[in-house]
Parts: structure tokens; C-alpha cells; sequence
């Protein structure tokens, strides 16, 4: 058998024989292999816990696919709760007729990019439905994490003086799926920045344990996220253009199909807003991180235009970058 059936959904012989040689085989552990319906799992302190679904066409991109994609982007909510990661959890939607050789690509992709993370997998499951209900397979995974003593990051914390960091270059995941969906191939090809960021953002808060909020700049991009920290904590928050570190090659996609580079999904970068006096240890400790290493500081969190977020141009102009309405860039996770 090549091919997913309707059958490998059933609960049956093939359902039981798809779990036993694509998932356990290469996902196993001593928790997941139990194969009970919850894993049971210690836990000390406070926990940090997510899910989110993922459901990106192609399913393969340079720089990746579906299976690196879920489990980074479980990783990432996490870290960007200060969270050290730990577990997750792993349920497959499977057509019927995907073949059965990219399913185990995709799982091989997910023991990778959990070995990296440092997580378990630890419980699943699997669903089967009928040719062109989905589009080859969607993917949700839970996570949860703990987070050290004292470490609390909120979009409501920001605070007028603090600097606002961020782990490397800009808009390359939105791009890579975008240019690989719609066939465009560039001089210099666009990969996935697509990563895990626990261990850079255990580097940062063990040197800045008064940091004020880390978001993950996925979906909506930066301009997005930092619109969120404005306004849930009444601040003003100005970006000076010439220290966004964005890609040529981005940069060119950008302007050919139109979009903002702001505005555009990443999917291995963590921003992160810290005290003023702690900003230069928290930039050296991103930047300890293989992820991190073109981190920079930004900009700054004002009392001036309270929720707005402006854009110090090279032409020494600012400009508003606003929450925008409606779908800025086609689905890319």
C-alpha cells in the first residue's frame, strides 16, 4: 500500500498499522509509546500551553514543509511565553489517496525538527477524509512548556523607554511559500526562516529577567505584532527603517507582488520588548543563538501616539503602519 485510504481511518488493522510504522517508528518515546489515550507527564511550577493548526500550500517550501512548520511554530508560542518547551501533542488530517511516501517525508521532518527543539512528542492521533476534503493533510499540535520563576511576558507590559528587539531578518518565510505557490523563482532563492526559538529565548531571559514581552512575528508580520503591543499597552512605538534587517531578495519579491515586508509572516523570529538598561545584555544573548545572529535593536516604546506604531523612514520622513483589514497575503501556515 502506497496510498492513504479512507480505511487507515477507520480504527482498524490499517488505521493500527499506519500508527505502528510511520508515527511510533519514527517518533517514539516511552511516554507516546505507551499509547494510551493521555500521556502523563511531571510538572514542576508555572505552565505555559498552546495549539494552533497549520494548514499551508504547498505543503513542501524551501526551507521546509508542513511537519517543520507545526512543530516550530508550537515551539515558538511557547518560547514566546518565556517558556522553556517540553511536549507536544501531534493530530494529522489525512486525504485519502496523499501518498504515503510524502507522509513519511513530513513525519521524518517532525522527529528532526522536535530532536532540535528539545521536545517530546507525546500523544496524537489521526484522521482520514475523503479526496478533496483537504489538501493533502492538515496538521494541530498542543504544546506546553515551563516557565521560570518570575519571568511574566505580556503584550500589556511594554513601558515608555523600553527598546524593542528583533532575532534577524524579515518577510523570508511568507516569500519562500509564496513565490514556491505561485511559481517565481528569483537570482537568489528565498528560503523558510522557519525555526525553533527556544534556546534564544532561554539565552535572553536568563540576562534579562525583566523583559516585558516577546511575540513571535508570524502571521501579520512585525508591523502587526507591535500594532498589538501599542495598543494593549497604551504606548507609542516608533521603528527606525534603516535597522530592519530585510533580505534583498525579500525585498524585490516584495515590490513584484506588492506587499510590505512589515506586514509579511515569519516564521523564526522572536521581537522582543526589554527594559532600556537591560537591552545591550539581551541583544548579545540573541545573538548567542545560531537564530539570532542578525538581531537588532529597532526601535523604542514612546509615550507619544499612544497605540499608533510609525516608521522612521531613510528619507528621514515617518510614516503609519496600521493594523490592516482583511487578508494582507494569501494563507502561508
Amino acid at each position: 500500500m502506497d496510498r492513504i485510504l479512507l480505511a487507515h481511518g477507520s480504527g482498524g488493522r490499517l488505521a493500527q498499522q499506519l500508527v505502528e510504522e510511520v508515527f511510533i517508528e519514527s517518533l517514539t518515546n516511552p511516554l507516546l509509546a505507551s499509547m494510551e489515550d493521555s500521556a502523563t507527564v511531571d510538572f514542576h511550577g508555572q505552565l505555559a500551553f498552546t495549539t494552533d493548526s497549520y494548514v499551508v500550500t504547498p505543503l513542501f517550501f524551501p526551507g521546509g514543509n508542513i511537519g517543520k512548520l507545526a512543530v516550530c511554530g508550537t515551539v515558538n508560542d511557547l518560547a514566546a511565553s518565556g517558556a522553556k518547551p517540553l511536549y507536544l501533542s501531534l493530530a494529522m488530517i489525512l486525504e485519502e489517496g496523499l501518498e504515503l511516501s510524502v507522509l513519511k517525508e513530513v513525519v521524518d521532518t517532525i522527529r528532526l525538527a522536535a530532536q532540535e527543539a528539545g521536545v517530546s512528542i507525546v500523544t496524537g492521533d489521526t484522521k482520514v477524509v475523503e479526496r478533496g476534503a483537504c489538501q493533502g493533510m492538515f496538521i494541530n499540535t498542543a504544546g506546553v512548556g515551563r516557565v521560570p520563576e518570575g519571568i511574566v511576558s505580556s503584550a500589556s507590559r511594554a513601558r515608555p523607554g523600553d527598546r524593542i528587539l528583533l532575532s534577524g531578518a524579515i518577510g523570508e518565510h511568507g516569500m519562500a511559500v509564496l513565490s514556491k505557490r505561485q511559481g517565481l523563482t528569483f537570482q537568489t532563492e528565498i528560503r523558510s526562516d522557519c525555526a525553533p526559538l527556544g534556546e534564544l529565548v532561554a539565552n535572553l531571559v536568563s540576562v534579562c529577567p525583566g523583559v516585558r514581552c516577546l511575540r513571535d512575528p508570524t502571521r501579520g508580520g512585525v508591523a502587526t505584532v507591535l500594532n498589538e503591543i501599542a495598543q494593549r499597552s497604551g504606548v507609542g512605538v516608533f521603528l527606525d527603517e534603516g535597522h530592519i534587517p530585510i533580505p534583498e531578495a525579500v525585498a524585490g519579491a516584495c515590490e513584484i507582488m506588492g506587499f510590505d515586508p512589515l506586514y509579511v509572516a515569519n516564521e523564526g523570529k522572536m521581537i522582543a520588548v526589554v527594559p532600556v538598561e537591560q537591552a545591550d545584555d539581551a541583544l548579545s544573548a540573541m545573538r548567542r543563538s545560531p537564530y539570532g545572529e542578525g538581531a537588532q535593536d529597532i526601535g523604542e516604546v514612546t509615550e507619544e501616539m499612544p497605540g499608533k506604531v510609525l516608521l522612521r523612514t531613510a528619507f528621514g520622513s515617518t510614516r503609519f503602519l496600521p493594523t490592516l483589514d482583511g487578508e494582507l497575503l494569501p494563507r502561508i501556515c
